[in-house]
C-alpha cells in the first residue's frame, strides 16, 4: 500500500519557520516529481512548489518564493518543505503528492498536516 505521510505542521506567530516532512512508503519515488499543495478555508488546493526527481529542478508558488524551500533526500523517500517567515496568509492545511503515471499528473496524495500563522 502507497502512503505520502506528512508530518511538522503547528501553530506559529507571524515571522516564524517551520520544516514540513512528507515520508513516503510502499513505493520508491526516486525518479518522480514531488510537489506540495495547500488548501485555507473556503479556497480552492493550490500549489506551492514542487521539486524534480534529481532535486535540481524547483518551481514555486508566487506568493512563497524567497521563502519557502523545497528538498528531498531519495534515500529515505522523503521530501520537506523548509517554511520561513510565515505570514497568516499561509496558514492552510498542506498536503505532499507525487506523481506517477505521467509528468504532471499526481497520482498520490498525503492526508495533510495543518499549518496555523498567528498574527
Amino acid at each position: 500500500q502507497v502512503q505520502l505521510v506528512e508530518s511538522g505542521g503547528g501553530l506559529v506567530q507571524a515571522g516564524g519557520s517551520l520544516r514540513l516532512s512528507c515520508a513516503a512508503s510502499g513505493r520508491t519515488f526516486s525518479r518522480q516529481t514531488m510537489g506540495w499543495f495547500r488548501q485555507a478555508p473556503g479556497k480552492e488546493r493550490e500549489f506551492v512548489a514542487s521539486i524534480s526527481w534529481s532535486g535540481d529542478g524547483t518551481r514555486y508558488a508566487d506568493s512563497v518564493k524567497g521563502r519557502f524551500t523545497i528538498s528531498r533526500d531519495n534515500a529515505k523517500n522523503t521530501m520537506y518543505l523548509q517554511m520561513n517567515s510565515l505570514k497568516p496568509e499561509d496558514t492552510a492545511v498542506y498536503t505532499c503528492a507525487a506523481e506517477w503515471s505521467r509528468p504532471g499528473r499526481y497520482d498520490y496524495w498525503g492526508q495533510g498536516t495543518q499549518v496555523t500563522v498567528s498574527s
